[in-house]
């Protein structure tokens, strides 16, 4: 059922709306900046990160590392001095010798502790200080070989070389194993200190770029908020003129349907009454003989009453007179009989509420949206019932037709149907809506206020 448009507003002309710069042209610069600005910032930022990561993996990281095997090394010096000591001060009857094995372990372990501090020393050690560490011990392990060579034939003369010697050359290597730890400790703070820098850095930016985004996006969302709001009341009054020359169109017609209908009552319809009534005189006044030409004179007079009564009902068609007559009830009313013998399909009219008394052009509106959407019934919705609801509560009136055909489904085409009916409820202030009805058909409704002063449409809705 329905006119060959779907519910909805009809589109304005594409080439009515211009601007002068497209809205893309003028945030396509925007837009590059901020993706340039993001590709900046991302770089950087990765960049930090990577620096971050590589502080962290090649100065804290083997830093740490360093320093355990450093205190490895430290402990086993620490062993390597007790031992010592025990030898010179020790008033047991054991000779010298006899700590040649204790010593030997604790060589293996600090050769073996001094090879892997050397493959993860920081980057910025100085050989001269591998180099010296490294030959320190060679001296320290030569000369404690040459004391236990010494011992077998004089321990007195060896205790005193452990005195003289070795417990210098100790002394030397644990000082220089202790500065490496604190070298090591200040590098870690230092590193601690860049990474610290690094973070408040990133951090900085982070804030930066954030306000240079909101910056950007706050611009681009004010220039859309202008540049929408004129294209918006671009489309507002293109509407509003849309609508009004669609409701001047409809006065237009209306005013030309009653003129037209006018015509064919008063000159049409009383020149063919008066040529009817000719025929019939000059039929009453023939003789016996002529009866051929009688029956000629009556079968013109047939036609001729015929034709007057199609023109009757064409200007009746054209211009609702019957509406001055019956009022908008009746006239609704006695326009389903003639619909039903001209399309087949049965109507049921249903009327409640109160007496129609409102105005006579809004009944017109009325009327031809009746007119328009049963014409819509024969002709697309191949429904065989219909039915019809007017009503009138307080200041409204609510008009319903629904059928039991094929609905609005099957429309995918536009047309003038719905849209003539949607511009004279505009015109009455009034709501039309285009829905599915109860039985699977279409369902038009129509809700009018008949007074000046009303509740506003979507309260009356509501109402019903």
């Amino acid at each position: 059922m329905g006119g060959n448009t779907e519910p909805g507003d009809i589109h304005p002309n594409k080439s009515a709306v211009k601007t002068e710069h497209p809205a893309s042209l003028r945030l396509l610069p925007g837009l590059l900046v901020t993706v340039a600005a993001v590709a900046v910032f991302s770089l950087y930022t990765i960049a930090q990160l990577r620096g971050l990561t590589r502080l962290q993996n090649e100065i804290i990281d083997r830093n740490r590392t360093d320093s355990l095997l450093l205190l490895r090394i430290q402990n086993n010096l620490n062993a390597l001095g007790t031992a010592m000591r025990d030898m010179v001060d020790s008033s047991e009857p054991y000779p010298l010798t006899a700590w040649r094995s204790q010593f030997q372990r604790i060589r293996a372990d600090l050769e073996d502790a001094v090879v892997r501090e050397a493959s993860v020393a920081p980057a910025n050690r100085t050989e001269d200080q591998t180099r010296y560490l490294a030959a320190s011990l060679m001296q320290f392990w030569n000369a404690l070989d040459r004391v236990f060579l010494l011992a077998g034939a004089n321990e007195t003369e060896a205790k005193t070389q452990i005195r003289l010697s070795l417990q210098a050359r100790h002394d030397a290597l644990a000082s220089t194993v202790a500065r490496l730890l604190v070298q090591n400790h200040d590098r870690e703070q230092a590193a601690a200190a860049e990474t610290q820098d690094v973070y408040r850095r990133v951090e900085r930016d982070v804030y930066i770029f954030m306000g240079a985004v909101l910056l950007v996006i706050a611009f681009t969302s004010v220039h859309l908020l202008r540049y929408n709001r004129r294209v918006f009341n671009k489309v507002t009054a293109l509407s509003e003129r849309r609508s009004e020359l669609a409701q001047q169109l409809i006065s237009a017609q209306e005013n030309t349907l009653q003129t037209v209908s006018r015509e064919l009552h008063d000159d049409f319809g009383q020149t063919l009454t008066a040529v009817g009534m000719v025929l019939h005189r000059a039929q009453r006044g023939l003789s016996p003989a002529q009866d051929n030409l009688r029956e000629d004179l009556h079968d013109a007079h047939q036609a001729l009453q015929t034709m007057l009564d199609r023109m009757r009902g064409l200007s009746h068609a054209l211009h609702p007179v019957i509406l001055d007559e019956m009022g908008l009830e009746g006239a609704l009313e006695s326009y389903v009989p003639t619909f039903e013998r001209r399309t087949g399909i049965a109507v049921r009219f249903v009327k409640s509420g109160q007496t129609w008394s409102g105005d006579r052009q809004v009944a017109t509106h009325v009327y031809r949206v009746f007119q328009e959407a049963l014409n819509n019934v024969a002709r697309h919705s191949g429904a065989t019932c219909v039915e019809v609801r007017f009503s009138k509560s307080g200041s409204s009136a609510l008009l319903e037709i629904e059928d039991d055909g094929t609905g609005f489904r099957q429309r995918t085409e536009l047309g003038m149907g719905l849209v003539s009916m949607r511009e004279r409820a505009e015109m009455l202030h009034g709501a039309i809506e285009f829905l599915e009805g109860s039985r699977g058909g279409a369902l038009i409704r129509l809700l009018i206020p008949v007074e000046k002063e009303t509740p506003s449409v979507r309260a009356v809705i509501e109402s019903w």
